[in-house]
């Protein structure tokens, strides 16, 4: 197993003269303090890949791969077929480290692979900000926000006295924004969705995300409902192959839709963006390939009047800043989702408190430090280590 690098950390080194000396993937696992229930099931356990990247200048830095199963196999590609392509490589040629990692499988552009190839891309850029002792959305060429908006996620899929109770914390947490999960039972997700709006009253801003629970018809009796409470976006109502039935959909509702957190790379999203059947676009920087592939997803987007809106899930300290970041450079952010979940994932992995921790009505600071602006704590990256 390979130790975490001892060296002092240094700044300021021109990036064009920084060497790739080894990449390292830890696979990590952690018991969620509560369950995540949604329309797919119940998540007790939950896992990640956390990808360091060591250098010649003593500059690392540190990425995150959406790996929520069988992290070991994400390890084992990332150790074993990307790392051989970067040993040596200048740190900042990261387009060209992307094209080359992608070129390391066949087939179609997805799956494990993007997955993996995001958490070297978060690292790399990691680095790159460090170097220029500069934050990532600084580097990124940014908007000069010094915060962004937030929405609490999520009220699981649970009995009506669990998610009044969920409900409840959010506002009092002072989220104006909250999204609530539903099930594939369509008269009951139609009832949640009317109970808790007038539970939350007219004031807090309402949306849902039903992980591909419906088909078109279901779909279109839950937004329905959706318009007659006046939710602000419906994620996910569909399969994510079924581009048709998400552009009839948006024919059928005034409600906007919200998707994007399943696609991989930019042409996965470019036909409902391009022809604005989605409102919203929600790729995950840990799944679609890291900072470089999510950026051209999110311009895309503006480029199509569509607003960009970034997923987190049941991630880690690692996914959530660098997203963090990418939301600050980008022009059309609409706003961020912030997960809920008090795991060591989020509180104990490094230096920075969680977003949900963090935010104050809605709002969240953008950190400030060079690279991603965070510092992992090894001990609890071994205490994690998947056995």
């Amino acid at each position: 197993m390979n130790a975490p690098s001892q060296h002092k950390m240094a700044f300021a080194t021109p990036a064009p003269d920084i060497k790739i000396t080894d990449v390292i993937a830890h696979p990590l696992t952690q018991k969620l303090p509560k369950s995540t229930v949604t329309s797919w099931g119940t998540y007790e356990h939950v896992s990640l890949v956390l990808v360091e990247i060591r250098t010649d200048a003593g500059i690392n830095g540190v990425g995150e791969t959406l790996a929520r199963f069988a992290p070991k196999a994400y390890a084992e590609l990332i150790n074993n077929t990307l790392r051989p392509r970067l040993i040596g490589k200048p740190v900042h040629e990261i387009s060209a480290h992307w094209n080359n990692m992608r070129r390391a499988l066949s087939g179609r552009c997805g799956g494990m692979l993007i997955e993996a190839i995001a958490g070297v891309d978060i690292a790399l850029w990691d680095i790159l900000g460090k170097a220029a002792n500069m934050p990532l959305w600084m580097l990124l060429g940014g908007q000069g926000r010094k915060s962004i908006p937030v929405y609490a996620a999520s009220i699981n899929w649970v009995e009506d006295a669990e998610a009044d109770a969920e409900l409840d914390a959010y506002l009092e947490a002072g989220f104006p924004r909250i999204k609530i999960k539903t099930g594939k039972q369509v008269k009951e997700s139609c009832r949640r969705i009317e109970r808790l709006r007038k539970r939350a009253g007219d004031a807090a801003e309402l949306c849902i995300d039903s992980n591909w629970a419906y088909n078109l018809d279901s779909a279109i009796e839950v937004a329905n409902a959706l318009e007659d409470n006046g939710y602000f976006w419906f994620e996910e109502p569909l399969n994510p192959e079924d581009e048709a039935g998400y552009e009839e959909l948006r024919k059928r509702t005034s409600v906007p839709l919200a998707a994007g957190e399943s696609n991989y790379t930019v042409d996965q999203a470019q036909r409902l963006v391009q022809n604005r059947t989605l409102s919203v676009l929600q790729p995950d920087i840990a799944r679609s390939g890291g900072v470089t592939e999510t950026r051209r997803m999110a311009e895309m987007a503006h480029a199509c009047g569509v607003g960009y809106a970034p997923h987190i899930g049941m991630s880690g300290i690692v996914c959530e800043t660098a997203s963090i970041h990418v939301a600050s450079a980008m022009p059309n952010l609409r706003m961020m989702e912030c997960h809920s979940d008090i795991s060591p994932f989020k509180t104990e992995l490094a230096d920075i408190a969680s977003a949900s921790q963090r935010q104050k009505d809605g709002e969240l600071s953008v950190p400030t430090g060079p690279g991603l602006g965070l510092d992992i704590n090894w001990d609890v990256v071994e205490r994690l280590r998947t056995s």
